[in-house]
Parts: C-alpha cells; sequence; structure tokens
C-alpha cells in the first residue's frame, strides 16, 4: 500500500481525533479552573454587584452607584441570609520603597473572609476591631505579597496606599478568580478606613452567605432590592434589574451547561471528520482492490477462503484507522499542552489536563470508522471469482 496515498487518506481520521482530544483537554482544564473557584466558595455563597454586564473586559459598565448603605442595613434583616460583608473598592496607588503596583484596593469586614472562604497563609485577617478603631491596617493578597514583599515577611512593615501608610498584618492563602475577579491581586483594609477614604455613599460590592434555602435566599434578594430601587419587573427579566446576584449555585448550572454544549460540539466535529476520514479509507482500500486483484485471485486459486480475504482487507482499514487515531490523540494532546501554556501566561489558575475517556471515546471511534467503511471494500475483494480476477489486467 502507497505511504503517501495512506497518510493522506488517515488526514481525516487524525483531524476528526485529534480535534476531539485537543477540544475536551480545553474543556477539562476550564472545568477544573470553575470548580477550583467554586469548591473554594462553597454551596451557599452569593454576591451581589451594582449594575449590568455589557461586552467588554470590565463587565459592570452601567448603574455603578446602585448599591446603597440603605441597601445593605435591610439585607442583613432578611432571615435566608446568614452574613452580609459590603465591599468598597479605593482608588489609590500602592508602593513600599522602590516598588510600585497597583493592585486593587478593597475595603471589608470580617464576615468577606468568612463568605469568600478565605484564609492567612501568614499573620491574621482583619477583624472587628479593626474595623470599628479604623485602624490602619492592611492584609496582602499572595500576588501582591510576591510583587512587594518577595520571600520577605511581610508582618509589621508598612506599605503606602494613597498617602496613607498601612501596617501588614497578614497574608492570604492564593486562591485564584472569584465571580470573576484575581482574588490575590488585592490588598485589603478595614471597610471603616476605606469608607472614610474613598468618602463613597454606595457600595461596590455585597458578598453573603445564605442560612439555609439558596433558591429562597435569591429570590428574596431579588424582591427587596428590586422594590427599594423602584424596579418594576413581573416578567422576571434580569437585565431590567440595575443589580446582579452571582453565585456558586449559577456557576454549576453554567458548568453543566457548557459541558452540555462541549459535549455536543465534540461529538459533531468528531463525526463530520471522522465520516470524511472513512470516506477517504474506504476510497483507496478499493483502490487497493482494484491494484490487487490477480493477488486475489491467486490466493483464491491455491485455496484462499473469502473469508481469510475479507478479514485481510478489513484488518488492512482497521489499521489505518488505527494508526490514523493514535497520531491524531498525540497530536490532539500536543496542542492542547501549547494552549494550556499560553493561556496560563494570562490565567494563572489554568492547568493543563487531559480526558482519558475522551482519548478512549475517539480512538473507539476511530476503530469503528475502519470497520464500517471497510467492510464494503473488503466484500468487493471477497466477492471475486478467482479466474476472473486471474485474468484482470
Amino acid at each position: 500500500m502507497n505511504i503517501n496515498r495512506s497518510l493522506l487518506t488517515m488526514l481525516g481520521i487524525i483531524i476528526g481525533v485529534g480535534s476531539v482530544v485537543a477540544v475536551s483537554s480545553v474543556g477539562k482544564s476550564m472545568e477544573g479552573v470553575i470548580l477550583s473557584q467554586i469548591s473554594s466558595l462553597g454551596p451557599k455563597s452569593m454576591a451581589i454587584f451594582p449594575g449590568q454586564e455589557q461586552a467588554g473586559p470590565q463587565g459592570v459598565t452601567t448603574g455603578f452607584d446602585s448599591l446603597t448603605f440603605e441597601d445593605l442595613n435591610e439585607l442583613k434583616k432578611l432571615k435566608s441570609i446568614m452574613t452580609v460583608a459590603p465591599v468598597i473598592f479605593v482608588q489609590a496607588d500602592t508602593s513600599y520603597g522602590r516598588e510600585e503596583g497597583s493592585p486593587r484596593i478593597v475595603g471589608v469586614t470580617p464576615e468577606f473572609f468568612e463568605n469568600q472562604k478565605l484564609s492567612a497563609s501568614t499573620g491574621r485577617l482583619i477583624d472587628e476591631e479593626d474595623v470599628t478603631g479604623a485602624k490602619a491596617v492592611a492584609v496582602l493578597g499572595s500576588d501582591a505579597l510576591d510583587k512587594f514583599f518577595g520571600s520577605q515577611d511581610p508582618l509589621g512593615k508598612r506599605i503606602k496606599i494613597g498617602e496613607t501608610y498601612y501596617t501588614i498584618i497578614g497574608a492570604m492563602d492564593p486562591v485564584g478568580s472569584q465571580f470573576g475577579q484575581n482574588v490575590d491581586d488585592r490588598i485589603l483594609i478595614p471597610f471603616s478606613v476605606a469608607k472614610n477614604v474613598s468618602s463613597q455613599r454606595y457600595l461596590n460590592l455585597i458578598t453573603l452567605q445564605t442560612a439555609g434555602s439558596f433558591d429562597l435566599a435569591f429570590d428574596e434578594i431579588r424582591m427587596l432590592l428590586r422594590y427599594r430601587h423602584g424596579i418594576s419587573n413581573p416578567e422576571n427579566d434580569e437585565k431590567k434589574d440595575d443589580f446582579m446576584v452571582h453565585s456558586s449555585e449559577q456557576a454549576n448550572q453554567i458548568l453543566g451547561s457548557v459541558s452540555l454544549g462541549l459535549t455536543m460540539f465534540i461529538t459533531t466535529v468528531a463525526a463530520i471528520s471522522l465520516i470524511v476520514g472513512g470516506i477517504g479509507i474506504m476510497n483507496i482500500m478499493l483502490v487497493t482492490v482494484a491494484e490487487r486483484t490477480q493477488e486475489i485471485g491467486l490466493r483464491k486459486a491455491i485455496g484462499g477462503r473469502r473469508r481469510d480475504i475479507l478479514l485481510q482487507f478489513l484488518a488492512e482499514s482497521v489499521l489505518l484507522t488505527v494508526i490514523g487515531g493514535l497520531i491524531g490523540i498525540v497530536a490532539g494532546v500536543i496542542f492542547a499542552f501549547f494552549i494550556a501554556e499560553i493561556v496560563e501566561l494570562y490565567l494563572g489558575s489554568y492547568r493543563f489536563a487531559v480526558s482519558v475517556q475522551s482519548m478512549a471515546v475517539a480512538f473507539i471511534m476511530a476503530t469503528a470508522t475502519g470497520i464500517i467503511f471497510g467492510l464494503s471494500p473488503a466484500r468487493t475483494a471477497a466477492n471475486l471469482h478467482p479466474i476472473e480476477a486471474l485474468r484482470y489486467e
């Protein structure tokens, strides 16, 4: 069998299997990113954002001042909510010695750490005394810690934020992203201090933990905020609200939808590519039968059985798809690995992963393609009459 022709024929199989492996690997890697964020938050975590999302990297671009301190006080009265933590972002330059940076400065209360499942890698976190006393203390995210202090012990050192110096009391364990934001590139200060520094009359974020039923809490939050903001929304259209409620429960649902869509996409790509590859396999096997007609006639003349001829050509067809499938698996894994290396530069929590199940399914589908599309040429070869085959020119 001509090697170059065989390689070209296997191309459809290689593309099909490689696509399945690469796409499933990317999907599994992203699933790991999402699951790590969900598991770090816990099943009852929620966050309320002001405004509505629009296209673009910033996400929230309208209604940024829709969450008020009065909203916060009313949310605390809901029995479906266990803990509520307001958040204020402070715009300020940050420096330590000659090091300068722009991490997000976040004013928080102790409940914030509980709601977001954050823990200290060194020192301690902000407590109630820090908030009530408006103390100039700060807790560093892991990225901010590396940026300003590297391997140094940050505890007790003073970092300049805006025009004020803050004493470092602790640093957080690395987390990655939560609700689409990099938690590690932050410096956390007491909420009361952030409120005084920013002079804001609105909140940038509210995090909370539900006390019981997630659905009940979700509905009560929306009803309360719609009532307070004068929003008439009987059709329950979230786009009409001037706030957004995100949760780990929603992330789970989105992940399920994405996984289903990804599975359907992989199946479609595999089906189309393998059908194209199968047609190529069938074509080359028919050509091979024509080229080896005299050989087939000779084998039959010396006692070769129909079944032997059938299995010989069917085995050759399956061999082509198996080799193509193996090449496709290797190519798909290599391609997915390079994608992971590139994405990890921009998304630190992204890790290369492969789906052994998808690889196995793709290989089985490739083998089945060889059997299905190789059966017709094999039967054609097996049905040749020995005398006519020997006379074939």
